[in-house]
């Protein structure tokens, strides 16, 4: 027993010390842990991220290059600061006067009551004069009709954000363009204005302006698209389109390339978040401007050249049944009467695919590249008329906006398309039926006087049996001279309409 004793005595006391010596050996473990993290990590704080020197290179060039982009276009962008001023007359308040509650208008009260709305935009200034001699300098700035066009109140603020008075200069609502003037001491450098025909998809874009009224700003993107058509109703620009960030503010600001060079006039943008950048902003290609800021200086507007058509862009069955293809234009689906186009032989039905040799992309394109003209130019239309091509010379004449609001003057007032099988089945008409489908008649035209309706189906012009869009066309252009009248079916009718005489 006293040896048992013994022994378990020796055995507690060694089991104690292994006891011991486990519990300093981990301590000992996690001091050298906690000691070697706390090094790894210091030595990690000051170690430099290892960036491939070509790369940093190139990184930092691109950075310089932003930053002469901004030293040397910022200071030729302005804020524009506008105010609209409107009357309008106020009515009582379910019954009680106006004035029980702001006088009588002996004591200032009355119905009528000035509303004032503030605006904000931007602007480039693309001209100067004076300065030599003069204590001032006069600088005018390019910008958007939308921004100062309705404006009463015009002030543009610099990149310092000393602020000056501004008046409008000139103002065009078709093209989104408007230019103000402000004078100061100020010897103020001028944008460069780059060349918009040359721009790929791909390309840097730089927007500079002034969004949600934060001065100075600069955002960088690549142009998405070129030739973009849709804009704000009436504008017939052909826009640049840009991922860049735009918001309200940037409007009449500038759209840069790489190398600082005014490429477009922010405008626009898309968006279903009402209002917000979505990257989908798009401005005004600089050329299409360019020409502008003498006439807005000169004159206060912009003249333009006028043909003297209605044009579509027409959809794939118009094309197939005029046997177009995949060809790029425009096609004349009307005709001012007395217009240069008439008196240069251009008729409806005819496909513009050409202009002095330069591609027609469509209807907004060719609008543009017209007004672009000047009056009394001549110029040569390349068409495709009854599948064949051939050269159209035109003098162009000076645009006349009430004369090309005259639809008294249009011929022959009536949009046609063929028939197809929807067409078919909604009228129910027999496969025997031939003939064009009316879209719709224009009011005031001959086609509206001799009582067209939309939904009635021609089924012959003047006379002749007319089966498809080619021989209506064609018709119309060999019979249709002096008068004019249609064989229709409508409903289960059959009728003839009365004669219209030019």
């Amino acid at each position: 027993m006293d040896l048992v004793k013994k022994l378990t005595g020796k055995n507690l006391l060694i089991f104690g010390m292994v006891l011991l010596g486990v519990f300093f050996g981990f301590a000992a473990a996690f001091v050298s842990l906690s000691c070697a993290r706390g090094s790894g990590a210091q030595a990690q704080e000051s170690q430099t991220i290892p960036v491939p020197q070509d790369a940093l290179s190139t990184a930092e060039h691109l950075q310089t290059a932003f930053r002469a982009i901004s030293d040397k276009v910022l200071p030729s962008v302005v804020e524009l600061k506008t105010v609209s001023i409107r009357r309008q007359q106020v009515p009582n308040f379910n019954g009680i006067p106006w004035e029980f509650f702001f006088g009588t208008p002996d004591e200032g009260g009355g119905r009528e009551r000035e509303f004032r709305s503030q605006g904000l935009g931007s602007g480039i200034i693309v001209r100067k004069t004076g300065g030599s001699g003069s204590k001032l300098f006069t600088y005018y700035v390019l910008t958007n009709h939308h921004v100062v066009g309705e404006a009463n109140e015009i002030s543009a603020a610099l990149n310092d954000g000393t602020e000056y008075p501004a008046e409008l200069v000139g103002k065009d609502e078709r093209k989104d363009l408007a230019m103000v003037s402000f004078q100061c001491p100020e010897d103020l450098p001028l944008a460069v204005l780059g060349d918009s025909d040359s721009v790929m998809v791909g390309d840097w874009a730089i927007a500079i302006g002034n969004p949600l009224g934060f001065m100075s700003s600069m955002t960088m993107g690549i142009v998405s698209a070129v030739g973009r058509t849709g804009g704000p109703a009436g504008n017939i620009n052909d826009f640049i389109q840009t991922d860049t960030s735009i918001n309200q503010g940037n409007s009449g600001g500038a759209l840069v390339n790489i190398r600082g060079e005014v490429i477009g006039i922010n405008t626009w943008i898309a968006s279903s978040s009402g209002g917000g950048s979505v990257g989908l902003g798009f401005a005004i290609p600089i050329n299409n401007a360019k020409r502008s800021i003498d006439e807005f200086i000169n004159k206060g507007e912009i003249s333009y050249g006028w043909l003297g058509v209605s044009l579509t862009d027409p959809d794939r069955d118009v094309m197939q049944a005029l046997s177009l293809g995949g060809k790029r234009g425009a096609m004349v689906s009307q005709m001012f009467l007395g217009s240069p186009a008439e008196r240069g032989g251009i008729q409806p039905g005819d496909f513009i695919t050409g202009l002095d040799g330069k591609e027609v992309r469509g209807m907004n394109h060719l609008t543009l590249m017209v007004g672009d003209l000047k009056p009394g130019e001549r110029v040569t239309f390349q068409v495709i008329r009854d599948g064949a091509q051939r050269d159209v010379p035109v003098r162009i004449e000076t645009r006349n906006n009430d004369v090309a609001a005259e639809n008294s003057r249009l011929w022959p007032g009536v949009y046609v398309v063929p028939i197809t099988g929807t067409i078919r089945e909604t009228l129910q008409l027999g496969s025997s039926v031939e003939g064009l489908y009316v879209g719709q008649v224009i009011a005031k035209t001959p086609a509206a006087v001799v009582g067209l309706l939309r939904q009635d189906i021609i089924i012959a012009v003047n006379g002749e049996k007319v089966r498809d869009l080619a021989s209506f066309y064609r018709v119309m252009r060999e019979k249709a001279g002096r008068e004019l009248w249609f064989e229709i079916k409508r409903g289960d009718s059959t009728l003839e309409t009365p004669r219209f005489k030019r």
